[in-house]
Order: C-alpha cells, then sequence, then structure tokens
C-alpha cells in the first residue's frame, strides 16, 4: 500500500543512489554538505552505515539537516535489561541449556494482559554470533497492543528487520515515516531513532537484527538483469520531522543492553536529508518468483529477497527467504520442499495461511527452527498427500507467505524460547514418525 509521501526508490543498485527529500522548500544546502550557515538555522550532521572509506559501490552515508544535534541528550544510564530478555541475562551468547540438533518449533506469543508497546513486547527467541564481532544476528517475535508513548529507540549494534504479522505498524524515523502491514516488510539503518505507532487492537511478527553488513539486494548471477526482488519496488520515506519541546525518554542497545537517557525534545526533527543510509520497506506480493517449469526444485535460494554478506564469497552472514503463492508445474516431481539436510541454519515464520511442507502445526505468528544438519521436511499428511497427486495438472498455492532468516553461523534459541516464551512444542518430531516404510527391493 503506497502513501502520498513515499518515494519510489532504486535502492542499493549499486550506483551509490543518492535520494534527496525536504519537508521545508530549501532546507536542502546547494552545492555543500556542511555550509557554515545551513537554511532556517539548522545544523548539518552527517550518518554513517559504513566506514567512510569503504568503496563508492557499498558505502552507505546520509546528510541530515535537523533542529538540533543528535548528540543533544542527557547521560545514558544502564537500565539492567537486556532487550527482549524477559529475564534472561544471557540471552544469545551463554544460553542455560545445551544447544541441540533437535528440531524445534513454536506457538505464537500469547496475548498480552497489559498495555505494551513495540520495545516492551520484544521476546528473544534466539540468535547467534556478536554485535562486538560484527556477525551474527538476534531474532525475537514481538507482540504489542499500544502505541510507543514518548519513548524512542535505536540500536547501535545492528539494523533491524521488521516482519508484521498482525496488524498495521506506523514506524516515525528521523528520516520519515514508514507504514507497513502484514506481507510487507521494512529495514531500518543501525542507530537510526524511531518510534512505533500501532493501529491496531493488537500487533504481532519478527524481528531480526542484522549485526553483520548491511542488507543488500542479490546479486542475479546466471538468472539475469531480472527476476526477484525488484530494486524499483523499495521505498524510502520523505523527509518529516518533529518540532516538540517535551520530556521524552531515548532508549538505545549497546552491546546487547538497554541503556536510557532523557532528552528534553522530540529526536526526530530533520527537516531534510540526502544520502543512501537511509530506512526502506518493500512488500513481499511484489517479489517476482521463480521456479522449474520442467522437472525437479532449484535451490531455494531462488527465493532470496535481501542478504547481508560474510568474508566468504558466496557465504551470506545471513539470507531474508521468502515463499509467497506461486504455481507449481513440475512434472514427475515430489513438488513440497524434499526432506533435506544442509550447513545452514533456519529459523522460519509464517506469515499467513499454510507452509506447503507442513499440514498443522505450523501456525501464523509461530516460529521453527533447523540448524546445521538437523534433518527435516515435510510431516506425514503432506508426504502422502503429495505422492498421490497428478503431476500433470499444475498446482497454485495460494494462501500462504511464509519466510526464513538464514545463516551460517548455528543459531541458539534462549534459556526463555526454551522454556516457553514462547510456547514451544514438545511434540514437533512427531511430524515425521508416521512416515511408513516404502522399501520393495521386488518391485
Amino acid at each position: 500500500m503506497l502513501e502520498s509521501n513515499q518515494t519510489r526508490i532504486l535502492y542499493n543498485s549499486g550506483f551509490g543512489n543518492e535520494f534527496t527529500t525536504e519537508a521545508l522548500a530549501g532546507a536542502l544546502p546547494v552545492g555543500r554538505n556542511s555550509p557554515q550557515h545551513c537554511p532556517y538555522g539548522l545544523y548539518a550532521e552527517q550518518f554513517s552505515g559504513t566506514a567512510f572509506t569503504a568503496p563508492r559501490h557499498v558505502n552507505r552515508r546520509s546528510w541530515l539537516y535537523r533542529i538540533r544535534p543528535a548528540a543533544m541528550h542527557g547521560e545514558f544510564r544502564d537500565s539492567g535489561r537486556i532487550l527482549g530478555d524477559g529475564g534472561d541475562r544471557n540471552v544469545f551468547s551463554a544460553p542455560a541449556v545445551a544447544v541441540s540438533p533437535n528440531q524445534l518449533r513454536w506457538d505464537p506469543l500469547p496475548s498480552p494482559l497489559e498495555p505494551t508497546d513495540f520495545i516492551e513486547g520484544l521476546v528473544a527467541v534466539a540468535g547467534n554470533g556478536s554485535p562486538e564481532s560484527q556477525t551474527g544476528c538476534g531474532i525475537y517475535l514481538y507482540v504489542a497492543n499500544r502505541s510507543m508513548l514518548e519513548r524512542y529507540f535505536y540500536s547501535a549494534d545492528g539494523e533491524i528487520l521488521i516482519v508484521p504479522q498482525q496488524g498495521t505498524l506506523i514506524i516515525d524515523t528521523e528520516l520519515g515515516r514508514m507504514r507497513i502491514e502484514p506481507e510487507e516488510i521494512a529495514v531500518i539503518p543501525r542507530g537510526l531513532r524511531f518510534r512505533v505507532q500501532v493501529e491496531d487492537v493488537q500487533v504481532r511478527g519478527y524481528v531480526c537484527e542484522n549485526y553483520g553488513e548491511p542488507f543488500k539486494l542479490p546479486d542475479l548471477g546466471p538468472i539475469g538483469s531480472n527476476g526477484l526482488a525488484n530494486a524499483r519496488d523499495f521505498q524510502t520515506p520523505h523527509a518529516r520531522y518533529e518540532d516538540r519541546e517535551e520530556a521524552c525518554k531515548l532508549w538505545a542497545k549497546f552491546l546487547g543492553r538497554l541503556w536510557v537517557a532523557d532528552m528534553d525534545h522530540s529526536p526526530l526533527d530533520v527537516v531534510a536529508w540526502h544520502g543512501n543510509n537511509v530506512p526502506y520497506r518493500y512488500d513481499l506480493r511484489r517479489f517476482n518468483t521463480l521456479g522449474s517449469i520442467s522437472y525437479d526444485h532449484p535451490d531455494p535460494s531462488i527465493f532470496l529477497v535481501l542478504h547481508s554478506p560474510s568474508d566468504t564469497l558466496g557465504v551470506s552472514n545471513i539470507d531474508f527467504v521468502v515463499f509467497p503463492p506461486r504455481w507449481l508445474v513440475m512434472q514427475e516431481t515430489f513438488r513440497p520442499p524434499w526432506f533435506h539436510r544442509n550447513v545452514a541454519n533456519e529459523f522460519m515464520g509464517l506469515i499467513r495461511g499454510v507452509y506447503d511442507a507442513k499440514s498443522s502445526g505450523f501456525v501464523p505468528g509461530g516460529a521453527s527452527l533447523h540448524n546445521c544438519m538437523s534433518a527435516h521436511g515435510p510431516d506425514v499428511e503432506t508426504f502422502e498427500k503429495a505422492i498421490r497427486s497428478d503431476t500433470s495438472i499444475p498446482q497454485r498455492l495460494v494462501d500462504t507467505m511464509a519466510f526464513m532468516f538464514e545463516t551460517r553461523l548455528v543459531i541458539k534459541p534462549t534459556r526463555g524460547a526454551m522454556e516457553g516464551r514462547p510456547p514451544l512444542q514438545t511434540d514437533y518430531m512427531q511430524s515425521w514418525q508416521g512416515l511408513k516404510k516404502r522399501f520393495d527391493p521386488g518391485q
């Protein structure tokens, strides 16, 4: 859903594209990034997402022209909390129980009993790597029933990918406003301050905090110049500022811990900006799905939307993959995802409908985790239905929208997730126990 204050962009196309927007005509300086006197008495501030000396095609930075510099806040105090901890002081780095090779699956988070905003409603489920090493990620579920009131937030640890599953979010950032609903996503750069408002009685969804290289569009290789997520469909907001002088709190996530500082004005006071270190959103329904039109499945990398590169060519720090509605036409082929084991570590969520490898148990708002070499695939009912199907007839998958965070590092579930927050399904492995022996050497 587009809004009048959104700009269609070519995001991260590799040409160092830069976007310009101003909420007041003439607020952007002409010819100089930091003139001695900025228009309207604004302050110039650079917001860098990469090293100054990063190659031009990967360099990310934006110039902001704001009412007050971002440095104008009180002293940060340790809140004694870790984001999404639920009382777990060692969320990702030192789980209370050994990380097992078992397949894991969770039900959705229950509705909160008290007024709960986006930050309060985050629950850490799993993660790997660390902000210090600038590799890996943190994975959260969220549920909220109220807007953030006089509270703003940023993460110095990584950029934030938000995947709504229920309800609409209005995300007010320093660089403007984004509105996202289920089947859309938003990405907020590392360090950018924002506030989340809710439009519905309750909102629910998923968050991936990327500690590594910023997300970008994947190279297409033999696919050619078109396909998967099209650059033209990514959007970044127009400038929108708040000139509000009232008490508020600025919450910061730094090396896992939450810090809080007092402010006497809104930090969302950027009147104009230009650059490419920006928040953006994308509608997953615009993903151009590819697939086989003869036999067999291509690998699931054909569903790749965004990826964060690692220091190893061809291996991502994080992949964000989507499984949208699509046609299956492969003949004499087992059409659901096949049984498999691999070196990747896979955290899956379901936004809508039914995932085509699971007939039951994997529900919208829930999640599953299959770590390195943990065997998984279709459940009994899905398998039995698939081997009886007529593959000379095309099949249309309609009511579905699933996704996956895939990483090269083992994804460690938190203590809270293993102890029932969110609710852990204890019978998930039964999904495969009813598969029959079909071997017949005389057939």
